[in-house]
């Protein structure tokens, strides 16, 4: 069975202050209270690839008719138990589509075992909490994307289409509960200058 959640558990420790002393603090002493720690903040993404803007097979465009075509593989490897887009995890990858462009976007799972879902969203600081399921774009999510049972399916293949509207970062991801918590998200940039391509970290 697959762990479909990760809960992080914060511990707190409890100091207990020595029995059969005065409670009284002698004079000059420190009167300063313990200190408490906070839970620690969840981790920021990673930096955005820098390596050179390739474009790969899977990314076609028509310049003429403003149109970007992707085929995104969910578990194209078993990286990350198969939870990856195109053998990518944790902002590995980075796409750029150019402003104003229709995208149309083709997800295959090849992930034998699990659902996996596909949209474009706001980047967030992190993905601590599960990513909401509000496209930044209308129609740039897949169908049911929190489903376990009603997402594209293994061996399946759903296109979204979308306009992007708004030059600016987003994020690509998985909408099943944990799965972009555990790597399965990509950056997605729309450029207001035109630029188009893929750029990895190796």
């Amino acid at each position: 069975m697959k762990l479909k959640h990760c809960i992080p558990v914060l511990t707190v420790a409890v100091v207990a202050c020595g029995g059969g002393e005065s409670s009284s603090t002698p004079q000059g002493g420190n009167t300063s209270q313990p200190a408490t720690s906070a839970p620690p903040a969840a981790a920021a993404l990673p930096a955005p690839p820098t390596g050179e803007m390739t474009m790969p097979d899977w990314y076609q465009i028509d310049r003429a008719a403003k149109t970007v075509h992707l085929t995104l593989t969910a578990g194209a490897t078993n990286l990350n138990n198969y939870w990856n887009y195109n053998g990518h995890i944790k902002g590995s990858m980075a796409i750029t589509v150019p402003q104003g462009y229709t995208v149309t976007i083709d997800q295959v799972n090849k992930d034998p075992n699990m659902a996996h879902s596909i949209g474009i969203l706001a980047l967030p600081e992190n993905f601590s909490m599960p990513p909401q399921p509000n496209p930044a774009f209308p129609g740039a999510i897949s169908e049911n994307p929190t489903s376990m049972i009603d997402a594209t399916l293994p061996g399946e293949t759903e296109t979204i289409q979308f306009v992007a509207a708004t030059a600016g970062h987003y994020a690509l991801v998985c909408f099943i509960p944990g799965h972009a918590a555990v790597g399965m998200w990509a950056y997605f940039d729309v450029s207001a200058d035109d630029t188009a391509g893929v750029q990895t970290n190796g």
